[in-house]
């Protein structure tokens, strides 16, 4: 619902009401603060790009946030669960391998479309307390001070002013909001664009995911309902225009070919589209009496399939360093105080560089397609199936539990 103009103070003000924005409102309720959501794109919107048809995949620590935020019955019902996941170079000897078994957790990850978590989501948001969702609604000015944020939101009926504690730009890698309150970021295109979309393999994934590494780009298939594949495809920016521009049957013989068989005959594609890939980096964290979480503190390749679950970690560590200073100041807490926003950019810090090194490192390796580069990478996933402990120390920071972790991010409710 919209706040009305006689009732517009909060204590944190969230631009953005996609998945990042909407699970940090939801993650916020137990703390009982006033909250606002501002979500430029109306969620049925066709040019949504929050809530579309693409797939996220959840990791064990994502996992854990929604379990503590009592969401994870509607959202397991909807999701597949990932319980090994197989990396390739075509036409290498090397592979290597994860498998939820030896790790002893039923699942590695969930895969779920992002409109179906989206709706969870959003009906969730609904019945919150204290929580306001101003849709559509775009933020176009932000003031800050050492006492208090402004921000001027322009609607439908009109331009009005919300006051708050603390502004959170969470409206992704281009983020608007981001601009405002003086954080600049560095973005660095890949030169690739990732096609995306879904089929149906003649053997059906069986809860595994593959990443395949090819001369024409990586292909990532995931699994999802009704034995389908979900398939990411990295291509440079004019294959991927003219693979949107193939038929069907031309389609399914290109990635056919790109992957192999070993999920049998591909079949009955379904809608794809295309985007551009680079990577974010925001110069800070924080600035005064606001902060940066999700795509537009990190927009990261989508190769490692962490971009999402690295955002909700930052939802997590925000929510606990606010918790843990409602503690101790009670009813005298100031959302935006700076001690609060510096334990938050600290915190956060090391598992940003962590992943962006990662992804941008895997890119990098996967994309040279020199002899001895290929030779090394094969014996590296060689080594990795087959040095005791490097498998299990990887599959930890897959599944987002390495490192110290916040309460939601390991299942403790904040309250």
């Amino acid at each position: 619902m919209s706040g009305t103009p006689a009732d517009t103070d909060y204590d944190i003000i969230i631009a953005g009401g996609g998945m990042i924005g909407s699970s940090l409102g939801l993650a916020l309720a137990p703390l009982r603060l006033r909250v606002a959501v501002v979500e430029a794109v109306a969620r049925g919107a066709e040019h949504q790009p929050s809530f579309d048809d693409r797939s996220t995949a959840l990791s064990r620590s994502s996992q854990r946030m929604f379990e503590a935020m009592g969401l994870w019955p509607e959202v397991v019902a909807a999701s597949t669960p990932i319980r090994k996941i197989h990396v390739s170079d075509k036409g290498r000897f090397g592979f290597a391998h994860i498998d939820a078994d030896e790790q002893n957790v039923e699942a590695l990850g969930y895969v779920v479309i992002n409109r179906v978590l989206g709706r969870v989501l959003q009906e969730s948001l609904a019945a919150v307390e204290n929580l306001d969702v101003i849709c559509p609604g775009r933020i176009t000015a932000v003031s800050l001070s050492d006492e208090r944020s402004e921000v001027t939101v322009e609607e439908e009926t009109g331009a009005r002013t919300l006051t708050g504690q603390l502004v959170v730009a969470a409206d992704g890698a281009n983020s608007a909001v981001r601009d405002m309150i003086g954080i600049g970021a560095k973005q660095v295109s890949y030169d690739q664009w990732a096609v995306i979309g879904n089929l149906l393999p003649e053997n059906a994934p069986d809860n595994q995911a593959f990443e395949r590494f090819t001369s024409a780009g990586p292909v990532a298939m995931l699994p999802i309902a009704g034995d389908r594949a979900a398939f990411v495809w990295i291509q440079s920016p004019d294959a991927a225009k003219e693979a949107l521009s193939l038929t069907d049957d031309e389609f399914t013989a290109r990635i056919q070919d790109a992957f192999g068989q070993r999920l049998g005959r591909f079949s009955k594609i379904g809608k794809r589209a295309a985007y551009p890939l680079s990577l974010t980096r925001a110069n800070s964290l924080i600035s005064r009496r606001s902060v940066v979480v999700g795509n537009a503190a990190h927009g990261l390749h989508p190769v490692a399939a962490q971009g999402f679950n690295l955002g909700m970690r930052d939802v997590a560590a925000l929510c606990d360093c606010i918790a843990d200073a409602r503690m101790e100041d009670g009813d005298s807490l100031d959302c935006g105080d700076s001690t609060i926003l510096e334990n938050y950019a600290e915190w956060r810090a090391a598992d940003h560089r962590k992943l962006v090194r990662f992804t941008d490192g895997v890119v990098h390796l996967f994309g040279d397609s020199r002899g001895p580069v290929k030779l090394l990478r094969n014996l590296g996933m060689l080594g990795f199936d087959l040095i005791p402990g490097v498998r299990k120390a990887f599959a930890k920071h897959t599944m987002g539990l390495a490192g110290k972790l916040p309460r939601l991010s390991r299942g403790v409710p904040l309250e």
